[in-house]
């Protein structure tokens, strides 16, 4: 099936590992060009040399969401190489767990810019552009914690929860002129090679990133890895290409009519 993204420009942020590099490399074997902003210079490399291979044609710009100089350097960079931005999907995120009171202010700080203040400065930088040319697809990659709420982890669940309300606000102001602005919500996600046939994750790699390191307590541990799985209707963990399927339908011709969506792509952990 055709998508309708040949030749499309292509933001993700976040775009050299995990989840990321999926989206970055769905869009490449859909013939776009994916421009990969992300801080970790080694890996993007090496996400762009794939993303080539598959004909995606796009480019590494070093950018910290967080710092709003650097989203308008990115954004002009994208403008001068490619003429355009079609399509910007905010990815970089991270969260911490802890109760709320047991978090420093800079903990807080630092979840606060990197899983909310990033999404917005990156929608800012590019929603003038998108508006005047009369086009654009918006897609938040948020996080169940956003919809239902994680006591683990409250300020991501809290910044998610706000990119989910932000994403229906900036459908209503965008609507007019063609842009269509949707979220989808994850839940646990582990790259294939942390995961045996059965998707149960007992062949956990650290090396596979930040993401999978934060779950490798929970894998190394089969009882808290098979109590785990019985909360998912589908039984096994999520892989980046089940987030990025949906990510790219969202991006393509065939959702035009689809925005201010929450899309939750979760094996059937929640249901609402």
């Amino acid at each position: 099936m055709d998508m309708g993204l040949k030749n499309k420009s292509v933001v993700v942020t976040g775009g050299a590992s995990n989840i990321g590099r999926g989206i970055t490399l769905a869009f490449a074997r859909e013939g776009a060009r994916v421009v990969i902003a992300d801080i970790d210079r080694e890996q993007a490399e090496k996400t762009l040399r794939s993303a080539n291979e598959l004909g995606g044609g796009g480019l590494f710009i070093e950018c910290d969401v967080t710092r709003i100089e650097q989203v308008d350097g990115m954004v002009a960079t994208c403008l001068a190489s490619l003429g355009a931005v079609d399509v910007l999907v905010n990815n970089v995120g991270r969260p911490v767990d802890g109760s709320l009171v047991s978090q420093t202010d800079e903990t807080v700080r630092r979840q606060l810019d990197l899983n909310l203040i990033g999404t917005v400065n990156c929608i800012r930088a590019v929603l003038p552009h998108m508006t005047a040319q009369g086009y654009g697809r918006i897609v938040n990659v948020a996080s169940e914690s956003g919809r239902v709420g994680d006591p683990k982890r409250p300020i991501y669940s809290a910044c998610k929860g706000a990119v989910i309300a932000l994403t229906k606000a900036i459908a209503r102001e965008a609507g007019a002129f063609q842009v269509t602005v949707n979220a989808v919500c994850p839940h646990t996600v582990l790259p294939l090679d942390a995961q045996d046939e059965a998707g149960r994750g007992s062949m956990f790699n650290p090396e596979t990133g930040i993401y999978g390191r934060r779950l490798s307590k929970m894998l190394q541990s089969p009882d808290m890895r098979e109590s785990h799985l019985t909360e998912h209707v589908i039984k096994r963990f999520g892989t980046p290409d089940d987030i990025s399927a949906a990510v790219v339908f969202l991006a393509s011709g065939s959702a035009g009519y689809i925005t201010g969506q929450t899309l939750s792509v979760n094996g059937g952990h929640s249901m609402i």
